[in-house]
C-alpha cells in the first residue's frame, strides 16, 4: 500500500472523511476513500455525547486508533489536539498513537481548555511554545513515514497574518503537513495556498456551518491544498437520520417505515465480514476434527 507521505506528493487532493470507531472507519474504506481522518470532536460527539471542548483522554483516543488499525488498512490521520500536554506529552502521545497505529498525527497551538475550531473564545500558547512542541513531536515519532500536522487556530485570536507567522514557525519547527484553522473567506483560503503550497502539503477543513466557506475537493486541490477533511461531517448525518428514524419508530411503533431505508439483520452482517469469519472459524473447526479422527 502507498504510503500517506508518498500519496500527498505524487497528488491530488486526498479527501478523508472524519471517523470515530471501527464501524464508521470500515464504512469509509469501503466506500473507496484513500484515507480517513480520526476527529477529536466526532470521538466526543459519539463516545461522550458532549461536544468539542478538550475532554476527551489520549488513552481515549489511543485505544479507538488501535480497533481501527484492527479493523481496516487505510492510513489514519489523527487529530491529537493539544498533545495532551507540554512538549513530554506530546512526545508520550506520538509514541502511543504511532504504536496504536496512526498514520499521521495532528497537534494544534490552543491553550487549555481547548475547543473546536470553528467555536468562539480559544486561546493560543506562543508561538515558540508550540514549535517546541512540534520539534517534539518529529524527535518522538519512530518512522518517518509518520507524518507530523501543525495546525494554527490564530486566525479568530490573533488575526490572519499572525495565522500565516506561526505556520511558518511551525514549518522551519519540522512539520510534514501545515493546517491553517478556519480562514474566513476564500480569499484567505487563496492567500494560504499562495504562500505554503510548494513547500509543504496543506490540510483544509470543510465544515457544515462553520467559518470557512465549503469549497469541493477538486475546487481545493486546484488551489493547491493537497489534504482535505470532513472531520464531522457522518456524525452530523448519522444524528440527523437517527433522529428521523425514532421520530417514526415514537410515533408508529414500528420500524417498518424506514425499512428501504436501512440494512437488515443479514445485509448488516454481510457488511461486518460474517461470512469471511464463519469460513475461517470452520476451517479450525475441520482441523480439530481431522486431529480427533
Amino acid at each position: 500500500m502507498t504510503s500517506l507521505k508518498t500519496r500527498l506528493a505524487e497528488g491530488p487532493a486526498v479527501l478523508a472523511p472524519g471517523v470515530y470507531d471501527a464501524l464508521s472507519a470500515l464504512l469509509v474504506e469501503q466506500a473507496g476513500f484513500e484515507a480517513a481522518y480520526l476527529s477529536g470532536a466526532s470521538i466526543a460527539y459519539t463516545q461522550l455525547g458532549r461536544p468539542d471542548l478538550g475532554l476527551v483522554t489520549a488513552s481515549e483516543v489511543a485505544d479507538v486508533i488501535a480497533r481501527i488499525r484492527e479493523r481496516t488498512g487505510i492510513p489514519l490521520v489523527v487529530d491529537a489536539d493539544t498533545g495532551f500536554g507540554n512538549a513530554l506529552n506530546v512526545q508520550r502521545t506520538v509514541e502511543m498513537f504511532e504504536r496504536a497505529g496512526a498514520s499521521a498525527i495532528q497537534i494544534e497551538d490552543q491553550n487549555l481548555p481547548k475547543r473546536c475550531g470553528h467555536l468562539a473564545g480559544k486561546s493560543l500558547v506562543s508561538p515558540e511554545e508550540m514549535a517546541g512542541k512540534v520539534r517534539a513531536a518529529v524527535d518522538a515519532r519512530k518512522s518517518r513515514e509518520t507524518l507530523i500536522i501543525a495546525r494554527t487556530d490564530a486566525i479568530a485570536v490573533e488575526g490572519f497574518e499572525a495565522a500565516l507567522e506561526r505556520a511558518e514557525a511551525y514549518l522551519a519547527a519540522g512539520a510534514d503537513m501545515l493546517f491553517v484553522e478556519a480562514p474566513r473567506s476564500a480569499e484567505e483560503l487563496s492567500a494560504i495556498a499562495r504562500r505554503f503550497k510548494s513547500r509543504v502539503p496543506l490540510l483544509a477543513n470543510m465544515v457544515e456551518g462553520g467559518r470557512t466557506p465549503m469549497r469541493t475537493l477538486d475546487q481545493l486541490d486546484a488551489q493547491g491544498f493537497r489534504f482535505v477533511i470532513t472531520p464531522g461531517a457522518m456524525v452530523r448525518a448519522l444524528a440527523f437520520m437517527a433522529r428521523e428514524f425514532l421520530s417514526g419508530l415514537k410515533q408508529t411503533g414500528s420500524t417498518a417505515g424506514y425499512r428501504e431505508r436501512m440494512l437488515d439483520f443479514d445485509g448488516l452482517n454481510a457488511l461486518l465480514g460474517l461470512p469471511e469469519m464463519k469460513e475461517k472459524g470452520a476451517r479450525y473447526d475441520a482441523d480439530r476434527k481431522d486431529a480427533a479422527e
